[in-house]
């Protein structure tokens, strides 16, 4: 390593961004060091460096200039997108009408956001070095006979027991979440290097309290909250995490990790940090016997088993018109659109409150018979429900955090209960996170409500009917989850084309977002599970049951 790159690591004090990195996007599990990585202690070169100065919404502009530079694959996610959606005109699609449309400066609209469309662009197409060489389904491969593993467990004494090296002047941490001081070092190490969306207008802001709620479920390994600091500084750089879950995949259930926050520290991108962070939490998890994970990505990587898409109800219009979240319609006026999507002062629904202590046990029962509609869902013990929907409740009374919020709340569970047999029929939680919104002194935050589980036993009948009388209630529910959201001074209310949004999402306003979520499964194959569209003769959203932070 030069002199000058062994400044650049140890100059590493403060982690507030430069100016010119600002368009380098956050480091999720579809960064560019964990789709074609290099060896983790190679050196980095001036070539490589020059090309990551370029924008991302450039290189993809210039890619798509040229028809020939289109690839037929992308052509066909498009085409595949418009006729599942069902949009104004998409009966006259064709591979020719989206290639040229493509070709036009629409692309902008395609490659906005942070996920771009659908997560796929030409460089994920690419070779994927690094996910070659682990136990997932390969491009192109198609769907399995059977579901499985990929590779067979090892004893723990097959496992690799040192850890995995680092390059020169780095070392491994192990992150004491419950520690304030280790915990706001994890935090402040998001904030300002975590996902953005590519314009660099928007990064999620994950609180303390949203960390210890996250990363601290029943049964939690400390060891699997991995991060990497600067040797001579100690100064956090990298971090990764994993969480245990049980996993129902069909009619299978698993030991999963649920692994999330892969954050790499913007100016050592070009380390190949990525990939060996992946690797020591593999490592760590096989420790503990498990041998399948879950996770998440705004890109393509080998191979998502299922795509969901955002959808966003807009709660505070001004807020969200200036911040260019949303914009005015051409046929509408502001006053107008503030008119159309005002929501109603009170909740509708008989025997609404908020969850306690004693509904645990109800709560956690009807969730798992709620559950079963869906192909890919977790399942919960009574703890794991405790946990889940009741941690993240804050401290003292209702306002002290703000208007419809106590002191370092993160989610909001609510149940429906019958006034005479006192049983829970429904319930309802969404939880908070916030993003910030950059370089913004009037707006500095986007308060951003994400639907998270949900649940009622309006009926038992299976099919058509049965799916009916379920969106009659759930446009109730939900409908009630964002009179609560806006009451506690929300901006947005975000969901998911998963479980039964879809059905329910247009009628209760929300639109369509440009963001895209792929879902993963490591070391399991299993045929495409039904989420933005149906599989097989599987709705949309009912492959999709797990909601992932």
């Amino acid at each position: 390593m030069s002199q000058k790159q062994k400044a650049k690591v140890e100059d590493i004090v403060d982690t507030t961004p430069d100016i010119e990195d600002l368009h380098d996007t956050g480091s999720d599990f579809g960064h560019e060091d964990v789709v074609d990585p290099e060896d983790a202690t190679a050196p980095s070169t001036s070539q490589k460096k020059k090309k990551k100065k370029k924008s991302k919404v450039s290189n993809a502009l210039n890619a798509l200039r040229g028809r020939n530079d289109i690839p037929q694959e992308l052509v066909d996610q498009v085409l595949d997108k418009v006729k599942a959606e069902g949009s104004v005109g998409s009966e006259a699609a064709n591979p020719e009408n989206v290639r040229q449309a493509l070709e036009q400066i629409k692309i902008m609209d395609v490659v906005k956001g942070k996920a771009g469309l659908g997560g796929l662009n030409r460089k994920d197409m690419g070779e994927h070095k690094f996910w070659a060489t682990q136990p997932v389904p390969q491009l192109g491969e198609g769907p399995p006979l059977d579901d499985g593993y990929i590779e067979p467990s090892m004893t723990r004494e097959e496992v690799r027991q040192e850890p995995y090296p680092l390059p020169k002047d780095f070392e491994w941490t192990t992150l004491d979440i419950n520690d304030p001081k280790q915990n706001k070092e994890v935090y402040d190490l998001l904030s300002l290097n975590y996902v953005e969306d590519d314009f660099a207008s928007f990064r999620f802001q994950y609180s303390a309290e949203f960390l210890a709620w996250a990363l601290k479920p029943p049964g939690y390994h400390k060891e699997w909250h991995i991060g990497v600091r600067v040797s001579s500084n100690k100064k956090l750089v990298a971090f990764i995490s994993g969480v245990p879950m049980t996993l129902r995949v069909r009619g299978r259930n698993i030991l999963v990790s649920e692994i999330n926050y892969l954050c790499v520290h913007k100016k050592l991108r070009s380390k190949r940090l990525a990939p060996v962070l992946i690797k020591e939490v593999t490592r760590q998890c096989h420790l503990k016997g498990i041998f399948q994970a879950i996770y998440t990505a705004g890109v393509v990587l080998p191979t998502p088993v299922s795509v969901c898409r955002y959808y966003h109800r807009s709660l505070n219009i001004p807020k969200l018109v200036e911040t260019r979240f949303c914009h005015v319609p051409r046929n509408m006026t502001l006053a107008r659109m503030i008119r159309v999507n005002k929501l109603p002062s009170s909740t509708s629904l008989v025997g609404l409150r908020e969850m306690e202590e004693r509904d645990v046990h109800q709560v956690a029962n009807l969730f798992t018979r709620y559950m079963k509609r869906f192909d890919m869902v977790p399942l919960f013990s009574v703890d794991e429900a405790r946990h889940q929907f009741m941690s993240g409740m804050g401290r003292g009374e209702v306002g002290d955090g703000g208007i419809g919020r106590r002191e370092g709340q993160v989610t909001w569970t609510y149940v429906v209960e019958n006034p005479e047999t006192h049983k829970i029929t429904d319930f309802f939680s969404f939880y908070s996170l916030p993003s910030t919104i950059i370089n913004n002194t009037k707006h500095p935050l986007l308060e951003a409500a994400y639907l998270f589980y949900y649940a009622t036993d309006a009926t038992s009948e299976l099919g058509e009917a049965g799916d009916a009388i379920i969106k009659k209630r759930l446009l109730s529910v939900i409908g009630d989850a964002l009179v609560v959201a806006n009451e506690a001074k929300f901006d947005v209310f975000n969901a998911l084309t998963l479980m039964d949004n879809v059905p329910i999402l247009q009628d209760l306003k929300f639109g369509v977002g440009d963001g895209f979520l792929n879902f993963y499964l490591y070391n399991w194959r299993t045929a495409p599970l039904a989420g933005m569209k149906a599989e097989g003769d599987v709705a949309p959203g009912k492959g999709i049951g797990v909601v992932m932070l």
